[in-house]
């Protein structure tokens, strides 16, 4: 890439009068800079081992002391809006097609394999970056406009509305689901019926755009997630208690979730734990917490089969973990 069309499209500044003109790659590892790449200096520290191992630019948005006056210094307001910039006129000029889609059908098609003309994208923008730049020509995109930004892309569609092919459920479970699509029978997959029409709509599209696909086995996303555990809130295997914490840390599928719960388990014990942030609707079975410290104690204080936490993952019975070893050790 010529230097002066890195600097309209990036709108950056370039400070100094560099002997190079072109690029070769875009390099965000210093360790692994070539000569004639240009080096993203996300680690400041690492400028000074990009230039020796041969860069010809320097990208930064922190003050920065400049070392080498032969190569290019170029200043942005932000390296990944700059990122982005550049992301978007290469997609442009490859013809792209992205579809956005809530956060749930992102992570369903993350564990979908896909030909490679259908991309799936997740991450900071340099992993995005990593895995769109030589996306190939009129390539479709798959994104979430909650996880990654939207003006990446130039041509953005919504997911076909049209007739689905429904998912015939055979089996089910809170937390597993026995099906068959397109005559295919996919048997016990770890997938709550709670997801299905989020798949359906997936699927559809796929099939839309004729891309062809092949389900594997699916493991839980972070969404609705089941955590089986005992009395003291030991994680045990999947299946194997009677106690199920299901962390859900997206607030708003909150109303959804307990419709799904109060439906498929009326005759459960459920309870609801959920930020104090979020306005309630009066449920004997609803409580409210201000900390995680508060969500441990109503799990302790009440009696359930089902405890759908809102707000946090499952992290938080690492902290009782320790929290209980630590005590052991110190009345030991």
């Amino acid at each position: 890439m010529r230097l002066e069309n890195f600097l309209a499209l990036t709108r950056a500044e370039l400070i100094n009068e560099p002997c190079v003109s072109n690029f070769e790659n875009i390099i965000f590892d210093a360790n692994k800079v070539k000569r004639g790449d240009i080096f993203f200096s996300f680690d400041e520290n690492s400028i000074d081992a990009a230039v020796q191992n041969g860069a010809y630019g320097i990208v930064f948005d922190k003050p920065t002391l400049i070392s080498d006056n032969e190569i290019a210094w170029i200043k942005v307001t932000n390296l990944d809006d700059a990122l982005k910039r550049l992301l978007r006129f290469k997609l442009i000029e490859k013809e792209i097609i992205a579809y956005e889609c809530n956060e749930i059908i992102l992570k369903l098609a993350l564990q979908v394999i896909t030909q490679t003309s259908f991309l799936v994208v997740k991450g900071d923008m340099r992993t995005v970056f990593k895995s769109l730049w030589q996306i190939e020509d009129r390539a479709t995109v798959l994104f979430c406009p909650t996880l990654n930004p939207r003006d990446m892309f130039a041509n953005v569609k919504a997911l076909p509305k049209t007739a689905v092919q429904p998912i015939e459920i055979m089996e089910q479970t809170l937390f597993e689901t026995s099906f068959i699509y397109d005559d295919v029978f996919y048997e016990r997959q770890l997938i709550s019926p709670f997801f299905i029409p989020y798949l359906e709509e997936l699927l559809h599209l796929l099939k839309n755009l004729k891309i062809n696909f092949r389900l594997r086995k699916f493991t839980p996303i972070e969404h609705f997630e089941a955590v089986f555990t005992n009395k003291k809130f030991e994680i045990k295997n999947f299946g194997t208690s009677d106690k199920v914490l299901i962390f859900e840390p997206n607030t708003s599928l909150i109303d959804s979730e307990i419709s799904f719960l109060q439906t498929r388990a009326s005759w459960a014990n459920i309870i609801f734990i959920l930020p104090s942030s979020i306005q309630q609707t009066e449920n004997e079975n609803i409580f409210v917490y201000e900390s995680t410290e508060d969500i441990l104690t109503l799990l302790k204080e009440n009696s359930f089969h089902f405890a759908l936490i809102v707000g946090v993952d499952k992290s938080i019975l690492d902290r009782e973990t320790t929290k209980q070893t630590q005590q052991l050790t110190l009345d030991f």
